[in-house]
């Protein structure tokens, strides 16, 4: 009866022998009702212990065995057959993608349309920052996600007109001859793209790494940082020629 479920067939026999009987019984009567062989007996009946399929108990120095119940037996044996499945199709569930890799990108013209779809999809935060040329090209879209409700912040290379609520500005001087050309987006502090010039071409990487999302998230803060400090202090900075020389051999 039981080996249908996964049991042995001395197992089966033994509960069968057992679940008839109206009585306990021991083990040698086990032996005779059930033709399992004697030297098999005890193990058999530990394995079915195990299982909970069998009570055991100690009647003047004599171990005596009874079967679970049949309903009892029907109703445990569905409900494991129930978690079986369960766990079943929780392993055959196909297991989300996540992608982290970086990717290269080259060409503007396949870098604008990525940092344009990446914009798009945002639906809770969005930094961005960009020299003024490039950063106007996408205000329409910025100031839209930010109507929607999207936290938008944009640090400049120069100066946009925008009723964006949080736009910072970073004007360089005549000075500023190593300043190099970027473009930084993080969306949803899960992607970003970083794209710069090199050898007159853009190039770009893309990624949902998160220890780099982190970082590049780093960078933005400590750009924006740098831009309200210095549009703060500026004439403060003016008069130190140490403070102003670190700040003409920043590249970005």
């Amino acid at each position: 009866m039981l080996h249908k479920f996964g049991f042995s067939q001395y197992e089966s026999k033994v509960y069968e022998a057992l679940v008839s009987s109206l009585q306990p019984m021991d083990a040698t009567m086990i032996v005779k009702v059930s033709g399992v062989p004697k030297a098999k007996i005890y193990e058999v009946i530990s394995r079915l212990i195990e299982k909970g399929m069998v009570l055991e108990s100690i009647s003047e120095k004599k171990k005596l065995y009874f079967a679970l119940a049949l309903p009892l037996v029907i109703e445990k044996l569905t409900a494991e057959f129930q978690s079986d499945l369960e766990e079943l199709e929780a392993r055959a569930t196909p297991k989300a993608f996540i992608d982290d890799q970086v990717w290269s990108l080259k060409a503007n013209s396949s870098i604008e349309p990525q940092l344009r779809q990446v914009l798009q999809e945002a639906t809770n935060s969005i930094r961005f920052s960009a020299w003024k040329d490039d950063i106007a090209k996408y205000i329409p879209l910025l100031e839209a996600k930010e109507r929607e409700g999207v936290t938008v912040e944009v640090h400049v290379v120069g100066e946009v007109e925008s009723n964006l609520t949080n736009l910072v500005y970073f004007v360089p001087s005549k000075e500023h001859v190593t300043l190099e050309r970027f473009r930084l987006l993080i969306v949803d502090d899960r992607e970003m793209i970083f794209a710069g010039v090199e050898q007159r071409e853009w190039h770009a990487i893309k990624t949902k790494s998160q220890p780099l999302v982190r970082v590049f998230t780093e960078f933005f803060n400590h750009d924006v940082l740098l831009s309200v400090i210095t549009s703060k202090y500026i004439n403060v900075f003016m008069e130190d020629e140490d403070i102003m020389h670190r700040l003409m051999q920043l590249k970005y």
